[in-house]
């Protein structure tokens, strides 16, 4: 049973259970014991299951481990210390690892000096990058905390002489278990505790800890499983998220967001900044996406040289070097760095010292991402934690102060955890194999206690051993083994040599990334993420190296595309570094929007409709007065949408039709309803339509007119998931996670013997294999995971239909407006996707325009009109002026070009090489690209080997012109 603790215990209750020498130590270092400790550290002590979910610097480490070094310097006075593993640490980062490791030594070392004794209680850590030296002492001297990762712990427990080590552990500490349970390495790490736990003779207390989790009676189930009979678990919860002060703020560097242009908007922006980081001794900025981490760091040194030097400013994210990663965390720690700028990298619990401030540029799009983010700041548990969101528009500025007013208001988004995934089951089913031989009954038992796999059906289970045996479905021919045996009593081995070697080269969930090579015919052209791939169909046109290409197909990790030199982007490259917005934060905006409208249109005053603004939201005057006007504009040119009202506008720009759908749930929900009602459409209009979407909503685009009918109110009377399987059946994403699914599974193995399978040639194995088992097995575990992975976990199935359902039931209305052009609400959204080809001052310009007519067209409509208003009422062009924008592009690169070229000859005496080697530069710069490898090869090398004789501009403009080549 799930049981929230509401009691803290006593000091002197503590202190009773304290050995001498702990307490001792303790009351040297802490005044008291914190609020987490006392509710916690009795609770371990006690070898009760236990969750502890608390802010960032709340001491929920110590809380963890308190009891256990207790224990075991208790254990160690008596004698009757063992060299066994008493306690497994399993952190999400290697980092993390190594940062408690240091923590846990120190104190065990001052412990030891109060003691007179060294190094009676071991600590260890086993990663990924332990070599063979530190696993062989290991095996010696067994650490008595072992400090690890899901996959390691995996691996120990698949090895023979190590396996029998972990027979004994009586704690196991799950650290940053949010942070696990929402992706496919929670359900792996869930299996492997079941195994763990049936490898113990005794029950093993199972400690989670957690900064910010909702909804945490599920993540405790999650961390404790269930009982064989099927009831949950003993688990008691300690929830004190809220105990630390909080200095949560929105900030807007402008007042007004589409009259004030983009020079100033951009020179605002960075002085905010700037005078946040000036004004505090330590801050941390989240960015979205890498690339703004670095256009951050690069626009602050260049707009205030004297105050960033690379001493006192640095990037921190996942493409980076894992040494450069290090040297910022060493230097945030030891103080050298006055400004730090990070993606998610940083989100959780390294110990990255003191920082005074977070800044969240723009919305996080979750709520317990915000309060992560934000308890980087003052991370000790008397600090404050101090946070500001700054807004980047209007639609952020909404969006942040209703995640602001949630977050003071404990409103925390609910975790996605992976329901039942086939194909990690399908691994540690092979794994748990090598180690003994299991009635498939028993396995099957086993593996249900995992809390992911409670509702796993046993078709679903034997169609999963099915596939490791070969059996019923042989894949041989195809290269895939089978890896299992399955005896007539119903016992399943491991079978094969290799296997164990197999199993431990290529655990894991996580799946290998590569960049995706862009082709025309053999002509490389640059470079994508395959995560942007995945969001791509036949006929879309993205920009690379500032040109267009229309997507033809892919093959392995190669897109084949075409130039496309008259029509603007459809998709923009950032698509899939952008974090979703949560359905439930969704729905509170939705929710404002509704309660704001009905103000507006019972013709409240506007004093009394800013002053609900300002309470509601926390909000100050001047972003209010902003919100209001956005809002009311959109009431008077059409319809606020909600929650509970859909709308749907309709408008001809000239070029192209547009229907855009204002269905505020979220990116994920609206990738499956934008799916949905495309396929929809096309099949009633037989024509190709253009997809774009966002958290706000989506639209459907095409040069030709098309009939929209009621798109949302038929899909809501079918079967979605079937119409989604459809919709995804021949896609790019389906393709790329059915790699994934058969990676993780073993079908592909990534490595054999000393063999290593490129990302490239997993993607060709992978298309051939998906194509084969369509025809053939189209109810294969596998195939079945891919598409659940890409309706469920991806995107967001479950929550379009529950939106569905409220149509089909009258709780959710869809409204419809034939507009001239896009009303305020969707002006940001069509424009989304054109981000790519618009420069900001461009696309400012756009909006600006824009909201000229939508002001125009409400005196209109209100009696106020003039000769002049008509005038504005012409429909707006997107590829008009794109076109018009593209000319003055290629205009000022011709410039640019010429401008390089006279700034080469200027310096080109620096260069000791003959002047055909000088001519060939030129050409280069020209745009030629038919050269000889060897004068490729010498213009690289002077390029990297001597780059301070170039000027900074050119050294750049050098380096892209090589890159188109390369």
């Amino acid at each position: 049973m799930i049981i929230r603790k509401e009691r803290p215990d006593s000091e002197n209750q503590v202190r009773k259970i304290l050995h001498p020498a702990v307490e001792k130590w303790f009351f040297s270092r802490f005044k008291e014991f914190s609020l987490p400790q006392l509710y916690g550290i009795l609770e371990v002590h006690s070898r009760n299951n236990l969750l502890v979910s608390a802010p960032t610097g709340a001491t929920k480490t110590l809380t963890a481990f308190l009891s256990v070094i207790n224990e075991l310097v208790d254990s160690a006075e008596k004698g009757i210390l063992e060299d066994k593993v008493y306690s497994v640490y399993i952190s999400p980062l290697k980092s993390l690892s190594y940062d408690i490791e240091y923590n846990l030594n120190e104190p065990l070392k001052e412990i030891e000096g109060i003691l007179g004794k060294e190094h009676f209680i071991r600590v260890g850590t086993r990663t990924g990058d332990t070599d063979a030296k530190e696993k062989a002492a290991m095996l010696r001297k067994p650490p008595h905390i072992l400090i690890t990762t899901p996959e390691s712990l995996s691996i120990m427990l698949a090895s023979k002489k190590f396996r029998e080590k972990l027979s004994s552990v009586e704690w196991l500490i799950m650290d940053e278990v949010h942070a696990i349970a929402e992706n496919k390495r929670g359900s792996h790490l869930s299996l492997t505790v079941e195994f763990l736990d049936r490898l113990c003779s005794n029950s093993i207390c199972r400690v989670g800890l957690s900064a910010t989790v909702a909804p945490i009676d599920e993540i405790a189930r999650f961390l404790v499983g269930y009982n064989e009979d099927g009831t949950e678990k003993d688990c008691k919860i300690v929830d004190v998220q809220f105990i630390k002060d909080t200095d949560l703020k929105v900030a807007s560097p402008v007042d007004d967001y589409i009259y004030t242009d983009y020079h100033t908007q951009r020179t605002k922006l960075y002085e905010l900044l700037d005078e946040i980081i000036q004004t505090h001794r330590t801050t941390l900025i989240f960015t979205n996406t890498r690339s703004a981490t670095e256009r951050v760091i690069d626009t602050l040194q260049s707009m205030f040289p004297s105050k960033y030097s690379g001493e006192s400013i640095a990037a921190h994210h996942s493409s980076l070097s894992k040494e450069h990663r290090l040297d910022v965390e060493s230097r945030l720690r030891e103080g050298r760095l006055k400004c730090v700028v990070s993606s998610t990298s940083l989100e959780l619990g390294i110990d990255i010292g003191y920082i005074d401030i977070v800044v969240l540029l723009s919305s996080p799009k979750s709520v317990s991402r915000a309060l992560q983010r934000c308890g980087r700041s003052g991370h000790q548990l008397l600090s404050k934690t101090v946070g500001r969101l700054v807004t980047l528009s209007r639609d952020d500025l909404v969006e942040c102060a209703i995640l602001l007013k949630d977050a003071v208001e404990k409103k925390i988004d609910l975790l996605h955890i992976p329901k039942g995934p086939l194909d990690v089951l399908a691994q540690q089913a092979f794994g748990f194999s090598l180690s003994e031989a299991v009635k498939e009954d028993e396995l099957f038992s086993i593996i249900r206690r995992a809390y992911p796999y409670r509702h796993l059906k046993k078709e679903d289970f034997l169609s999963v051993l099915n596939y490791l045996s070969g059996e019923e479905v042989s894949l041989e021919e195809r290269s895939v083994y089978g890896k299992i045996f399955r005896f007539d009593d119903k016992t399943v081995k491991s079978r094969g040599k290799m296997s164990r070697v197999i199993y431990m080269t290529n655990i894991g969930t996580i799946p290998d990334e590569a960049r995706v090579k862009v082709k025309i015919k053999d002509h490389l052209v640059g470079y994508i993420d395959e995560g942007f791939l995945e969001r791509m169909h036949r006929g879309d046109i993205f920009v690379l190296g500032g040109k267009t290409y229309e997507f033809l197909y892919s093959r392995g990790n190669v897109a084949q595309v075409r130039a496309n030199l008259d029509k603007p982007a459809t998709i923009p490259s950032w698509v899939s570094e952008m974090l979703p917005l949560s359905f439930e934060l969704a729905n509170d905006i939705g929710k404002f929007r509704r309660l704001l409208k009905e103000r507006i249109q019972a013709k409240e005053s506007r004093e009394k409709s800013l002053k609900f603004i300002r309470d509601y939201l926390y909000l100050d005057e001047k972003s209010a007065r902003a919100i209001y006007s956005y809002f009311y504009e959109q009431n008077a040119f059409s319809i606020v949408p909600s929650e509970k009202e859909i709308v749907v506008e309709s408008f001809f720009d000239g070029e192209r039709h547009f229907s855009v759908f204002h269905t505020l749930f979220g990116r994920r929900v609206n990738d499956v309803l934008s799916r949905a009602v495309a396929l929809y459409l096309h099949i009633k209009n037989k024509k190709k339509l253009d997809i774009g979407i966002s958290d706000n909503g989506f639209y459907i685009a095409s040069e030709h007119k098309f009939v929209l009918g009621k798109p949302l109110e038929s899909i809501a009377l079918q079967d979605i998931r079937k119409l989604m399987e459809k919709a995804i059946d021949n896609t790019e994403v389906l393709r790329r996670r059915f790699r994934h699914c058969a990676v993780r599974s073993l079908m592909i193995l990534r490595q054999y013997k000393a063999n290593v399978k490129s990302v490239s040639r997993q993607q060709v194995s992978s298309q051939s294999l998906l194509a084969y088992i369509k025809a053939n097995y189209p109810d294969f575990p596998i195939l079945k995971e891919a598409k659940r992975e890409v309706l469920e976990d991806l995107m967001d199935i479950e929550s379009a239909e529950k939106v569905l359902l409220g149509i089909r039931d009258g709780k959710v209305s869809v409204s419809y407006a034939q507009l001239s052009f896009p009303s305020p609400f969707a002006m940001g959204l069509v424009l989304e996707g054109k981000t790519d080809v618009f420069k900001m001052e461009d696309r400012i310009k756009i909006l600006k325009d824009l909201h000229m007519k939508v002001l125009a067209e409400i005196s209109r409509k209100a009696g106020r009109s003039e000769d002049d208003i008509l005038t504005l009422k012409d429909s707006f062009s997107y590829e008009k002026f794109w076109k018009e924008a593209r000319k003055q592009e290629e205009l000022s690169r011709e410039d640019f070009v010429d401008e390089m070229k006279l700034e080469f000859m200027g310096m080109s005496e620096l260069i000791d090489e003959p002047a055909d080697f000088k001519r060939k530069i030129i050409e280069l710069m020209d745009g030629y690209k038919k050269f000889d490898s060897k004068f490729l090869k010498k213009l690289e090398d002077l390029i990297y080997n001597r780059p301070k004789i170039f000027p900074e501009k050119l050294l750049g403009f050098l380096k892209e012109r090589l890159s188109e080549i390369s």
